[in-house]
């Protein structure tokens, strides 16, 4: 679980970030969610943009995409969801929170 100030740092990191891709009307599926933990593993801090036609709230699939990934939901904001997750690569810069 993250504190209020790991999560406001995770936020000011993620303003600079692009999204690196997008759930649709299919939903979150076992391709997508191979391709966004290998970015979570040499990245530690991703950004997910969730579609105007996707099936249910951004906010339940911010949260549901961190679960899935083993992930924290750092913050939804509109239709942007950022996820983080501690690398265990040793060959990255990791985020020092």
């Amino acid at each position: 679980m993250l504190t209020s100030k790991q999560r406001s740092k995770l936020k000011s990191l993620a303003a600079n970030i692009t999204p690196i891709g997008q759930v649709g009307k299919d939903g979150i599926g076992e391709n997508m969610l191979k391709s966004f933990s290998d970015c979570l593993e040499k990245r530690e801090l991703i950004k997910i943009n969730i579609l105007e036609n996707a099936d249910g709230d951004p906010q339940e699939l911010g949260r549901e995409l961190a679960a899935r990934l083993n992930a924290e939901c750092v913050i939804v904001i509109g239709r942007k969801a950022v996820l983080y997750r501690k690398s265990d690569r040793k060959d990255i810069e990791h985020i020092i929170l």
